[in-house]
C-alpha cells in the first residue's frame, strides 16, 4: 500500500494515477495530459506524477524499469494497475474501472 508520505501527495478519495516520469521523456508529456483529464473526468480519482529520477526507492520497490510508468492505485493506496509505456485514454479508464 502506498500512500501521501511515499508519494508526496494526497491520495484520490477512490483512487490516485501515479505516474513516474523523467525530465527528457517524451511519452510522459503526453501521458501526463491524458491521466490529467481522465483524472477531471472523475470524482474523487487524483493524478500524482513522480520523478524517478528523485525516487529510486520507490522506483525499485515498484518495479519500474522505464517510463512513463502507471500505478493504478484504490482509495486505500492498494497497486489494482501498473503498465509502462504511453497508455490510452480508454485503457485508463477501463484501469480505474477495477480501482473504483
Amino acid at each position: 500500500m502506498l500512500g501521501a508520505d511515499e508519494l508526496g501527495a494526497e491520495l484520490g478519495e477512490r483512487a490516485t494515477l501515479v505516474q513516474f516520469s523523467t525530465a527528457f521523456c517524451q511519452p510522459c508529456r503526453a501521458t501526463r495530459r491524458t491521466l490529467a483529464e481522465v483524472a477531471a473526468m472523475v470524482d474523487g480519482v487524483a493524478h500524482i506524477e513522480i520523478d524517478a529520477e528523485d525516487h529510486l526507492d520507490l522506483v525499485r520497490e515498484l518495479d519500474v524499469v522505464r517510463t512513463p510508468t502507471v500505478v493504478v492505485l484504490d482509495g486505500r493506496g492498494r497497486v489494482v494497475r501498473m503498465a509502462a509505456g504511453q497508455p490510452r485514454r480508454a485503457d485508463v479508464i477501463a484501469a480505474l474501472g477495477r480501482a473504483l
